[in-house]
């Protein structure tokens, strides 16, 4: 954004912050994250909120606001709405603090298998709900899969290799992925909330899990397989989480949930493992190469070693082959953090 369009868009930002009451209020910035939102703590009078700047067209703010209330609806923990200017992409929303389940682990001031069981007592909620896919959004389909994980070929295979696959193997890579999700991108039975883990997880005040655990970060739910979020709870892309507490995780999604096939879902489990740590990798080389957010390099060597491992799934021998075949060094890459250009050197522009 340059810095007309920024002084424009901070112009616009605090004449809704004045119209919803809270122009009085004292502003602290909030670290961003991997994408487009911008957060800003406002607290005025012993008062706390969130400001929500969503610009378009790389946010979509309708979404959000869509499935806040029907989340709501449901029973699930979502901040309240205080003011909202959808056309602007601002909003004004409660603010749960900062126990995010990733501060609180990383801290040790929260109990690894406690957290994680609760997050899994709201996706057996949410899956079990009849109204949670009672809403129209698209569902995860194939091509969406696909397009998600060819981001490995796009962005990360270029990085490691030092060039661009050649046509040929690009639709060789496609057909193979495109074979081994054909079954999994059938199943549309749940609300797929897409980014679930502990980053996008609060702690706050409640009864029992499903008011304790605040759900952040769902405005890309699609309906799809019950396997997706689970694998993101624990096949984190950012942090390392005990063997033991994966297999209470699994043993405890399962408990009570005596419609679910268990093969069917730990065969999903890998390959949509599988699917999620390929786009990943992408995600992340994307976001230091064309975005310079470097940071996220860091994760790589993590996420490679959870792509290997599913990879080891029979149902993916295929998908195996061809990514062996391109990088039979899948565990070993590196992907340096570039050295910081001369241009990158200089003082910002007042």
């Amino acid at each position: 954004m340059d810095s007309m369009l920024a002084e424009e868009r901070m112009m616009a930002l605090e004449k809704f912050v004045q119209k919803s009451g809270w122009g009085e209020a004292e502003l602290y910035p909030m670290k961003g994250d991997a994408s487009f939102r911008r957060y800003t703590r406002l607290i005025m009078d012993g008062q706390k909120a969130l400001l929500m700047d969503a610009p378009k067209p790389q946010e979509n703010l309708d979404a959000y606001l869509g499935m806040t209330a029907h989340l709501k609806s449901l029973g699930c923990r979502v901040p309240s709405i205080f003011a909202e200017d959808r056309e602007e992409g601002f909003a004004l929303i409660e603010d749960f603090g900062e126990s995010t389940f990733k501060k609180l682990l990383d801290e040790s001031t929260g109990d690894e298998t406690e957290l994680y069981l609760k997050a899994v007592d709201v996706l057996k909620f949410l899956h079990s709900h009849n109204d949670a896919t009672a809403i129209s959004i698209p569902s995860y389909t194939i091509d969406t899969m696909i397009k998600e994980v060819m981001l490995l070929a796009e962005w990360f295979i270029p990085s490691a290799l030092g060039q661009k696959l050649a046509d040929q193997k690009l639709l060789e890579l496609e057909q193979v992925w495109r074979d081994a999700l054909a079954d999994v991108a059938q199943d549309t039975s749940v609300l797929v909330l897409r980014d679930y883990f502990v980053d996008n997880l609060m702690l706050v005040e409640g009864q029992n899990s499903i008011e304790e655990c605040a759900l952040l970060d769902y405005q890309d739910a699609l309906i799809g397989s019950p396997a997706y979020d689970l694998v993101s709870l624990i096949e984190d892309a950012r942090r390392d989480i005990d063997p033991v507490v994966r297999r209470t995780v699994l043993a405890h999604y399962f408990d009570g949930n005596d419609s679910v096939d268990r093969l069917k879902m730990l065969e999903a489990i890998s390959i949509l493992g599988a699917q999620r740590h390929a786009k990943v990798l992408g995600i992340f080389t994307r976001l230091s190469v064309r975005d310079d957010k470097h940071q996220y390099l860091e994760h790589l060597p993590r996420v490679q070693k959870l792509f290997a491992r599913s990879l080891a799934s029979p149902k993916l021998s295929a998908v195996r082959d061809a990514v062996y075949a391109v990088l039979p060094n899948l565990g070993d890459i590196v992907i340096e953090r570039p050295e910081p250009t001369f241009d990158a050197l200089k003082p910002p522009v007042a």
